[in-house]
């Protein structure tokens, strides 16, 4: 049997591909990456179907798709609706990353649940609106951590939380976070504080996360100072900072590459592969 080039097709919701996920592809042993910007549902049909009738159903597993872009909503949509186009033996594998909100989640949370067990402790997710707190969450509900997600607003954090909570079955809890007092408030009798606000942006101080005394883990992604957590440093991997486990942005993300390459690898190994959340938690929790 003739052995054909491993493609991937690269389908972003926003104006430009990315062009970290495409550089990555490359590094995780794709031949060919074939790029798409600006996808829409109504895109979906043609381009699923123009890829997978050029081979015979036993050669499917040399293609997949990936799904991107920087809202997770819209990507959510795409990759079911590239489901939807399966059929028979007609159907390849597929991984959602928008916004790196699996691959970098699963590879924080699996970092986390490993350095302390979170079952039935309060967790923070600080910032938590955005791809990367919506899914860390989701996941970390899903460890038995009772979690708390916080924006500076309090409408739209209960409107997250409610996104999540029927994401992924669990409950979740909205608070406000939006100065050091409500930062105490939402912090209280926490054991985990993970941020993931925007680059740039501190959330919680030092003098706020010190003076919580159940606090033993703090994380954030930010590698942009100021960091999201005052006092953290961006290549700590489990570092103890004034007394408490400390995970930062530099910290997760070398991990989180290696995620992300395994995981697209392994969209090869057969043509039925669905990379969602869940499934790139299991892969983080075998590599971290």
């Amino acid at each position: 049997m003739e052995n054909k080039k491993k493609i991937l097709i690269q389908l972003d919701s926003d104006k430009h591909p990315s062009t970290f996920d495409c550089i990555v592809a490359y590094d995780s042993g794709v031949d060919v990456v074939v790029s798409y910007g600006h996808v829409t549902l109504d895109d979906i049909p043609s381009l699923v179907q123009g890829a997978f009738f050029t081979r015979s159903p036993r050669d499917l597993n040399s293609m997949a798709f990936w799904v991107g872009g920087s809202d997770v909503p819209t990507g959510e949509q795409l990759l079911e609706a590239v489901q939807q186009q399966f059929f028979g033996p007609f159907k390849v594998s597929a991984m959602l990353d928008s916004g790196g909100c699996n691959t970098t989640t699963a590879t924080a949370v699996a970092k986390i649940v490993k350095a302390l067990d979170v079952r039935g402790q309060k967790v923070v997710v600080g910032a938590g609106t955005g791809p990367v707190g919506m899914r860390a969450a989701g996941l970390l509900a899903l460890e038995g951590a009772k979690v708390t997600l916080t924006s500076r607003k309090l409408e739209r954090a209960q409107a997250a939380a409610e996104q999540v909570s029927k994401r992924f079955g669990v409950q979740v809890e909205g608070a406000v976070m939006a100065d050091d007092e409500t930062a105490r408030q939402a912090l209280e009798g926490a054991v985990v504080l993970f941020t993931t606000g925007a680059p740039g942006v501190q959330i919680v101080s030092k003098a706020v996360w010190t003076a919580v005394p159940s606090l033993k883990l703090i994380a954030d992604v930010n590698a942009v100072p100021p960091l999201g957590i005052e006092g953290i440093e961006l290549n700590d991997d489990g570092t103890e900072r004034e007394g408490r486990i400390a995970f930062g942005a530099l910290g997760i993300g070398g991990p989180k590459i290696k995620v992300h390459r395994t995981c697209v690898a392994r969209l090869f190994e057969s043509n039925d592969v669905i990379m969602d959340a869940e499934r790139v938690y299991e892969v983080a929790k075998e590599l971290v």
